[in-house]
């Protein structure tokens, strides 16, 4: 019997971005942000983890809801690990502890899904549970 030959297939996004939907959660109520303090926390989150070269990834921030604190964030595909990593470890911001919360991650082909589901409802993914649910986050 002839011996098989196995190869390993790695699969790459053909997409250069790929756009997150975040919410900024504090412990304490009231915390205020503008779009420009946001973006530089986003930058402080990359610079603590992975230095200058970390801080230094294009992150755009498309579009941010002050009374939410949440945003749809573009990020260069090479960056997603780095960017979603950073955001998790975050955990304070001028001595007040929060958490980033990633309620959404997709590739371009799917951004006409995020318009459908509008500013009302996105589609998070319970990975312990492995079924999807509709969450609002308003």
């Amino acid at each position: 019997m002839p011996a098989t030959a196995y190869g390993r297939v790695v699969y790459r996004s053909p997409s250069a971005h790929h756009y997150m939907k975040v919410c900024l959660e504090f412990q304490e109520q009231g915390v205020a942000l503008t779009v420009a303090q946001f973006k530089q926390l986003l930058v402080s989150a990359l610079r603590d983890l992975f230095g200058e070269v970390g801080a230094a990834l294009p992150v755009d921030v498309l579009t941010y809801d002050e009374k939410t604190l949440s945003a749809i964030l573009r990020i260069c595909s090479s960056g997603l690990a780095k960017l979603w990593s950073s955001l998790t470890l975050f955990g304070a911001y001028k001595s007040k502890k929060c958490a980033f919360r990633v309620i959404q991650q997709c590739l371009p082909f799917s951004l006409h899904y995020l318009a459908i589901a509008g500013n009302k409802y996105w589609i998070e993914c319970s990975y312990s549970s492995r079924y999807f649910h509709a969450r609002q986050c308003l």
